[in-house]
């Protein structure tokens, strides 16, 4: 069923992109057209063929700035349309198709001292823009666990009634600011949407596995203080952000994305170990609390994750291993102080 490893990127992209049964029931019964707005980013590619593979008969379109040179042929040779926009230009965005129904996955994370600004208006100014333009469309909107207060691990992780919490550091707050917009909105307009807290997506080239098995073949010492995290495999997360699209509400509400266990990151390194033939090297010690959250109103609605944690492992270890390619984008999941 699953693959022993991944050969190459293509081999990878095109098994993460696979649709489940699911994906395609829930497309088949979806009206309307799908746009991908922010489409060029770590998710956004597999997320907009997924889509086409599903239901070849709709019309998929990914909208972003493609600085990335040769993204934009990359997704147009799957049948994917492309679109070039700046979500921050409202003319630009009001004339983008109206399609009935919209991932928005644009945003800024990560590296933004000294472009505080920027930080704000592209997640709160960025979705007012978005959803006045889209109103009568169903919006599904990526969002964070970084909106959450931390919690005892051992309590089984923070639920959706927990309101957004403003935490240190200015990302955080401006995505609590992404979500407040959308429902605004939502709530005025009656427009149908979700907002999808999505937490560690696991792809080889990024995310806390691979983190993890690099400091392992590195001899890095493995932070413990944050000593638990929930992960998803990228294309289970992939497919149950899709099937959102069916699952919208007025006004648009939070739900948590991601695996339903508690993973521990000191097991996770002593399996890397295993497998690599290498003693994990630890700094620290669990705390009491961390940033972790229930998945189970997901799995609900949707059904729980397909690939399992130890698959995603072994996938991961041969990966580093054999010294295939690599994102310079980490999760940063071990950071505890909110700046990032």
């Amino acid at each position: 069923m699953f693959p022993d490893v991944f050969r190459d990127v293509d081999h990878l992209e095109d098994f993460m992109s696979m649709p489940t049964l699911a994906v395609v029931e829930d497309l088949a019964n979806l009206e309307g057209d799908v746009a991908v707005l922010g489409v060029a980013g770590k998710v956004g590619v597999c997320l907009a063929r997924m889509i086409k593979r599903a239901a070849p008969e709709k019309r998929v379109i990914g909208v972003s700035r493609f600085s990335e040179a040769g993204l934009e042929a990359h997704l147009q040779s799957w049948g994917v349309e492309t679109i070039r926009c700046d979500l921050l230009d409202e003319a630009a965005v009001n004339a983008l198709p109206k399609v009935a129904n919209v991932i928005y996955m644009a945003g800024m994370k990560f590296d933004y001292k000294g472009r505080e600004d920027l930080l704000w208006a592209m997640n709160t100014i960025a979705p007012g823009i978005v959803a006045k333009a889209f109103a009568g469309s169903r919006i599904v909107a990526f969002s964070t666990i970084h909106v959450y207060p931390w919690s005892n691990p051992l309590h089984g992780g923070t639920g959706e009634t927990t309101p957004p919490f403003a935490r240190p550091g200015e990302y955080a707050n401006s995505v609590v600011g992404r979500e407040r917009t959308f429902q605004y909105y939502s709530r005025r307009f009656g427009t149908p949407g979700r907002i999808a807290r999505l937490v560690y997506a696991i792809d080889m080239r990024y995310g806390v596995l691979q983190e993890i098995a690099s400091w392992v073949m590195s001899r890095t010492p493995i932070p413990l203080d944050t000593g638990h995290a929930n992960i998803i495999w990228q294309g289970d997360a992939t497919a149950q952000i899709i099937r959102l699209l069916r699952h919208c509400e007025v006004p648009s509400s939070p739900i948590n994305i991601g695996g339903p266990e508690t993973v521990s990151v000191r097991r996770l390194a002593l399996e890397f170990g295993e497998l690599l033939g290498i003693e994990p090297v630890f700094t620290g010690s669990e705390q009491t609390d961390c940033l972790l959250v229930n998945c189970e109103a997901a799995a609900d609605l949707l059904g729980n994750p397909v690939v399992p944690v130890r698959t995603q492992v072994r996938w991961v270890a041969d990966w580093v291993k054999s010294g295939k390619p690599l994102y310079d984008k980490p999760s940063k999941f071990q950071v505890r102080s909110g700046v990032f």
